[in-house]
């Protein structure tokens, strides 16, 4: 898969098409009424409800814009589809073992609307995702970071099932 696509997974997908209905059907309206309330104050220029909720509309309005071209670039890809999961491709949650250190840590390649280093979840464009692309189990890589170099052992590749479904005998 090459890297220049917008790839994401079916759960970043869904939360993506969540935000945009979340503001398209609630936060814009609400705005809406809470805007014209405050036009019917009366001053418009000194009214700080008013210029507030105007300014809130013009954000919502543009947040609104680039999720829809956003997701229309967007290319959907269900992980536990990926035909060699002896390979860490897109999707892959990965244990790997800092080999300074000795501390395992887990990793899941995914695309840059859905990077959350809280939970792990790395672009398969940044220096560690790209370097663990392709690689096996007990495969090392060296990762060029700002501090050095990084070596990291490959312990264990998942695909995990997509949501609601269990996982795949074996």
């Amino acid at each position: 898969m090459s890297q220049s696509k917008n790839y994401i997974t079916p759960r970043g997908f869904a939360a993506l098409k969540e935000e945009y209905r979340q503001l398209l059907h609630i936060e814009r309206p609400q705005v809406t009424r809470e805007v014209s309330e405050a036009a019917a104050q009366g001053d418009r220029s000194e009214n700080a409800e008013y210029i507030y909720g105007k300014r809130r509309l013009a954000e919502i309005d543009r947040r609104l814009r680039f999720l829809g071209k956003r997701m229309d670039a967007l290319q959907v890809i269900e992980p536990s589809l990926t035909a060699d999961k002896t390979r860490i491709f897109f999707g892959a949650v990965v244990v790997a073992e800092n080999l300074e250190t000795g501390d395992s840590h887990s990793f899941e390649l995914v695309g840059p609307d859905e990077i959350d280093a809280k939970w792990g979840r790395i672009s398969i464009s940044s220096p560690v995702g790209q370097a663990l692309l392709s690689k096996r189990v007990g495969d090392v890589v060296v990762v060029h970071v700002p501090k050095g170099e990084l070596e990291l052992c490959v312990h264990s590749i998942l695909y995990p099932p997509p949501p609601g479904l269990p996982p795949a005998p074996g």
